[in-house]
């Protein structure tokens, strides 16, 4: 990744950019203000954008005011700047912050249609797979806008009988990662399954003080919760390496009744390899937030309890 300074934010409708703000050597921040939250989580649920402009033209604020309207979130250092949010707008407001300042501001989903609406009916013969039974689910969805991304092997398990898939998609997803061992979500637009014992491929991001981790990870009973400068490589499903070192080990409850927390709280990795669960892009062009926060499970471990009360579980698709 590009060196971490000199930020870039970039908001796009229907693919064009519209606001755009940029920090340049030497130069003081520009008038536009952008502020953005982006929250991902290896989930089903849709992951959730919200982005406030300051000062927009009466122009530009138009472009945004159709619901359901396409947008995309690109955030970086320089020229090297990713996607960390593509979906559709599902409410925008504008108004004044004071009496100088005006502001415009947009929430957006991605691709909750899609897993909400999205309906299987098809039968399929014996002998079929776990993954016969996904690419149904996909096809239905990929209605909706869906693009398909990772799918991890599944298995060669074959069904001695017929199967009628009828219902909703999500329903049948939920179903296959059951009894696959896997979780499925969508990424910025794009489905992907991963297996609860695995993670992405060619996803691992190292993390220290040199590559922009901030202070000290602290182990909990979610799991090793941290920040880091912003870094849009850190993805819900791919892998993070922390020295083990460096993460702040709990304090126990020493009460009679706290070892039922004590026995939640997640083990430091000896490996330093963490699958990540949560991911949150958090950021403000004219102040100081410009960071990632990340909760992970050591590569391989169940999920905690804690997190599947968040509605993240190792069958997911609820």
């Amino acid at each position: 990744m590009a060196e971490q300074y000199l930020r870039t934010v970039r908001l796009f409708a229907d693919g064009r950019e519209v606001f755009s703000a940029r920090e340049k050597t030497g130069e003081a921040p520009g008038a536009l203000r952008i502020r953005f939250q982006v929250q991902q989580m290896d989930a089903s649920k849709p992951n959730v954008c919200s982005v406030i402009v300051t000062n927009p033209a009466p122009s530009s604020v138009k472009t945004f005011m159709q619901e359901r309207k396409k947008i995309s979130l690109s955030v970086g250092y320089q020229n090297h700047d990713q996607v960390v949010f593509k979906g559709e707008i599902i409410q925008t407001r504008s108004g004044r912050e004071d009496i100088t300042d005006t502001y415009m501001h947009v929430i957006a989903r991605s691709m909750d249609r899609a897993r909400n609406y999205a309906t299987v009916n098809q039968a399929l013969a014996a002998g079929h797979t776990y993954r016969d039974r996904i690419d149904v689910a996909v096809k239905a969805m990929r209605e909706y806008g869906m693009e398909v991304g990772h799918i991890a092997d599944l298995g060669n398990k074959k069904f001695p009988r017929n199967y009628i898939a009828f219902g909703m998609a999500k329903d049948l997803l939920r179903e296959v990662c059951e009894g696959a061992g896997a979780s499925w979500s969508i990424q910025n637009n794009v489905f992907q399954v991963v297996k609860n014992d695995q993670a992405l491929p060619n996803s691992r991001v190292v993390l220290n003080s040199n590559t922009g981790l901030i202070g000290r990870p602290v182990q909990t009973i979610q799991g090793v919760e941290g920040r880091a400068l912003l870094n849009p490589m850190l993805k819900p499903g791919g892998l993070v390496e922390i020295n083990e070192k460096s993460v702040e080990q709990a304090t126990i409850n020493p009460a009679y009744r706290g070892e039922q927390y004590n026995s939640m709280i997640q083990r430091i990795a000896a490996d330093g390899v963490y699958k990540l669960y949560v991911v949150e892009h958090i950021g403000d062009t004219r102040g100081l937030e410009f960071y990632t926060d990340f909760i992970g499970i050591a590569n391989g471990d169940p999920i905690s309890k804690a997190l599947a009360s968040r509605g993240i579980s190792d069958a997911e698709g609820a």
